[in-house]
């Protein structure tokens, strides 16, 4: 017996139902990489896990998965940052209303103050960081180093300090020192202001 030939309308109807599920496929996948990842991804990371070389397609896919968010209107969101990666997070009006939940900080305040030195005069001397931090910030630098944020290069008979992509992934800063500098400079203003008015 004959299998009933498929109606030219019904092959395209097939055809577009397998490109929308692999559309939706796509979507899941860049999602569940920025969620997982928890630092900006590039598209060369966004390729990786979509198994394809296609930058284009992946940037197409974070787009839509970037409009889809902001049309939810939740406590999350994606965002685009200056040198081409992309990164899911909490809106920054929400951090203060849950940062309880958090289970603990990442440095207590004495190495985040160093670190914040560090990356707002980078690169700097060692020297000049312990001149300025104290003594206790030996201490700050090594435990930066191990962390991995922070990293040396040796300059004559002394260390530069600056900060690793690592720092840059973790608090969600582009790579490029000098627009991180800006952004610093920016944050660290906001920062001051919202002081000042508790």
């Amino acid at each position: 017996m004959q299998e009933p030939r498929k109606e030219a309308g019904d092959e395209e109807a097939d055809a577009l139902k397998a490109e929308a599920a692999k559309k939706q496929r796509g979507l899941a996948l860049v999602e569940a990489a920025l969620y997982v990842a928890g630092r900006p991804l590039d598209a060369n990371d966004l390729c990786a896990v979509l198994g394809s070389r296609s930058k284009k397609k992946a940037e197409k896919l974070v787009a839509l998965l970037m409009q889809e968010y902001a049309a939810r209107n939740t406590a999350l969101e994606i965002l685009k940052l200056k040198d081409e990666r992309f990164v899911l997070q909490l809106k920054a009006e929400f951090t203060p209303l849950v940062k309880k939940f958090v289970n603990r900080p990442l440095l207590s305040s004495g190495p985040l103050k160093t670190l914040s030195y560090i990356a707002y005069r980078q690169p700097v001397s060692q020297k000049k960081v312990i001149d300025v931090r104290g003594q206790h910030a030996y201490g700050h630098i090594k435990v930066l180093k191990e962390m991995g944020l922070i990293a040396a290069e040796r300059n004559g008979r002394s260390m530069n300090l600056k900060t690793t992509d690592y720092f840059a992934d973790y608090f969600g800063l582009t790579q490029d020192t000098a627009a991180m500098k800006k952004e610093l400079k920016r944050a660290f203003g906001e920062a001051l202001k919202e002081e000042e008015q508790t």
